[in-house]
């Protein structure tokens, strides 16, 4: 797990990009996730040097042309290792090539990219989730049908000789 420490200007495009995309169709939280996932984005940016593309498929894409979908949560303290990386169950459609995984404190203050996945080894690894199931190992309360794998059973996610972090 890599701590990041979010920088005001990471907040001001990440808020310019949410109020210009609004509400998404199929949207768990309404929008209310908007910010929290473009920051994610900008957080995992400058972990691994990719650049931003933001198509309906993945946010990112590396030097080797490897496609990333960035997947972010909001978070009220650190990120403990049996906590669950989810991705909504309309989600396994998308054309990338694999997932990172990233927790925004709440505050904006800063943020945690917690590992990676191929595509196809997170479904392989993933626990189905139902709307309503309740999640006891972290308190979770499933907000629509969804697949789960614990940071815990992530990969590193090796951090760029950027140094930007």
């Amino acid at each position: 797990m890599i701590e990041v420490l979010i920088t005001p200007h990471m907040v001001e495009k990440a808020k310019k990009k949410a109020t210009e995309l609004g509400k998404l169709k199929n949207s768990i939280t309404k929008g209310e996730g908007n910010l929290a996932g473009f920051l994610g984005e900008y957080v995992a940016e400058t972990v691994v040097a990719g650049k931003i593309k933001n198509t309906k498929h993945y946010d990112i894409v590396l030097d080797d042309e490897t496609t990333v979908d960035v997947k972010t949560k909001r978070c009220t303290s650190e990120p403990k290792p049996h906590y669950s990386c989810s991705i909504a169950a309309y989600n396994p459609m998308q054309k990338c090539d694999k997932y990172i995984f990233v927790r925004v404190m709440n505050d904006l203050t800063k943020a945690w990219v917690l590992g990676e996945l191929g595509k196809n080894e997170y479904f392989e690894k993933a626990d189905f989730m139902q709307k309503g199931d309740f999640d006891p190992s972290n308190g979770f309360t499933c907000k629509a049908d969804c697949y789960q794998v614990t940071i815990e059973n992530l990969n590193e996610v090796t951090k760029s000789d950027t140094d930007t972090v």
